[in-house]
């Protein structure tokens, strides 16, 4: 087996995307390490979200291949690659904001494995998922909140209750956009802890502003700019490329 194939969990290939004449991202070659957490950074306009967009299925690349595992996943949709242990979160993991913290969590578990929409009628369905959805609420530390309805929860303890729905789908890659976006300091440091501590046994793509959450979080970095890979590599090799810095703040000559 060739090592890339052990190695690499998600692969890119000249990954390009155009609308109307316009591209959005060009030529995106990713190497995403399996174990890893790898943060995907750039400034407004970066192609960050568009590219976040190709490798989960919901645009189709313009050109180039996407690879998850060692298998071509270009044309493959989200709910194929979400069974596969691809999960986007924040988007696949839907939180119901009338149903509690618990009831939340049920239903993802019974939606990981296959189950109908019967569950809106049957209790006694959803309480054979019980055990696993308390350990995954307390796995997020909402253990205090768990008969919480979710609508009641602030902003960063509904994000850790989307964590805990995608994580009900048991992903082998976790695709995370801005998990800190919009959200207090305080939040943010709960956020940040939990996605270091749920990638311990799996891989973790993470698109975020805040450079703080990156450089705590990432072992590795891809700067884009204009849609295009400008820099790559850990934080304090990247904080200091000259090309990222004119990209995020401009130069003293404009």
């Amino acid at each position: 087996m060739p090592v890339a194939t052990t190695d690499a969990i998600l692969e890119t290939e000249g990954l390009t995307k155009e609308f109307r004449g316009f591209v959005a991202v060009k030529d995106v070659a990713l190497r995403i390490r399996r174990g890893s957490i790898h943060a995907l950074i750039g400034p407004n306009g970066a192609g960050k979200t568009t590219c976040f967009n190709l490798l989960t299925k919901f645009l189709t690349p313009t050109r180039g291949r996407i690879t998850y595992n060692g298998r071509d996943i270009t044309a493959a949709k989200p709910a194929d690659i979400a069974r596969m242990g691809l999960v986007r979160s924040f988007q696949i993991s839907a939180v119901f904001p009338h149903f509690t913290v618990l009831e939340n969590v049920r239903i993802a578990l019974q939606r990981a494995r296959g189950g109908s929409f019967d569950f809106w009628r049957s209790e006694r369905t959803l309480a054979r998922y019980h055990d696993r959805a308390r350990e995954l609420v307390d796995a997020v530390g909402l253990s205090e909140f768990i008969d919480t309805v979710a609508v009641e929860l602030s902003y960063g303890r509904k994000r850790a209750l989307e964590i805990a729905t995608t994580l009900a789908l048991e992903p082998e890659m976790m695709l995370l956009d801005e998990p800190t976006a919009g959200m207090a300091h305080e939040d943010v440091e709960r956020i940040t802890a939990l996605v270091k501590k749920v990638s311990a046994d799996r891989t973790v793509l993470i698109v975020e502003h805040n450079l703080s959450v990156v450089s705590a979080l990432s072992d590795r970095i891809t700067v884009l700019a204009r849609g295009e890979i400008l820099a790559e590599g850990d934080y304090a090799a990247v904080s200091k490329d000259p090309r990222v810095v004119e990209a995020y703040l401009g130069t003293a000559h404009g």
